[in-house]
């Protein structure tokens, strides 16, 4: 599993041991992990990444857990699971009512913590397939690479970033909206006018050009954007949405 196709897991919770070792711990079970302390910075890493899962403390020094669960249940549809301590049962049963979707007792087994966060994102990954969810796309992934929708931002096999122009990133999510189908010039165009940009000033063939140069392996021999002679552009891989 590379970095960038990992689950991407975000731990927010005040007490440095215990959020280390998480952190640790799943990154040793191939999960990719960001970690925070305050509910400031798990918002914040709402707008630079794409999460997949967060980890909460409810009892975090100076905020109400509580409402950070509720808020972010409102602005994203991502799995939330709490930590929460062994006397706090009216907590998590609200929690749950809140929308949460699971909770985790300190002190806790770390591998029952891992057997739970991936029975959530088996889960998740199934209602995905829901097509009521279509409207609320957060990311695609493809070949290792991950296109966040919200920030803009592509991230590499390795987990780099790579810088896009708005024509770039318009043709890609054009492309990555509809994989294996053959695009001819004019619908990506069309596809693409939600950004405008340089989809205008310049051809699509230019377009296309930059954007391999960004994310082949062999720019002249491209093995994801590929060209179908006299119809158009295939984009020649599978596409995980996130939502």
């Amino acid at each position: 599993m590379t970095v960038a196709t990992a689950p991407h897991i975000l731990v927010i919770d005040d007490d440095p041991l215990i959020r280390d070792m998480v952190v640790e711990y799943l990154r040793n079970n191939d999960m990719r992990v960001s970690a925070g302390a305050t509910g400031a910075e798990m918002f914040d890493a709402f707008e630079r990444e794409s999460i997949d899962l967060v980890l909460l403390d409810l009892k975090l020094l100076g905020e109400d857990g509580m409402q950070l669960a509720r808020t972010l249940r409102e602005r994203a549809a991502v799995p939330i699971v709490l930590l929460t301590g062994r006397a706090e049962e009216a907590d998590r049963v609200m929690g749950l009512e809140l929308g949460a979707d699971d909770y985790i007792t300190k002190p806790f087994s770390p591998r029952e913590m891992l057997a739970r966060l991936r029975a959530v994102l088996r889960r998740y990954q199934v209602q995905a397939t829901l097509p009521q969810r279509d409207g609320t796309r957060r990311a695609f992934r493809f070949a290792g690479w991950e296109l966040n929708l919200r920030t803009r931002r592509l991230l590499s096999p390795a987990g780099q970033a790579v810088e896009l122009s708005n024509g770039e990133f318009s043709l890609l999510n054009a492309l990555c909206r509809a994989p294996q189908r053959v695009l001819s010039r004019d619908q990506l165009l069309s596809m693409s006018r939600l950004h405008e940009a340089e989809v205008y000033d310049r051809t699509m063939d230019v377009q296309v050009r930059r954007l391999r140069l960004k994310i082949e392996a062999d720019p002249g021999q491209p093995a994801l954007v590929v060209t179908e002679r006299g119809e158009g552009y295939r984009l020649a891989c599978d596409v995980e949405t996130l939502y």
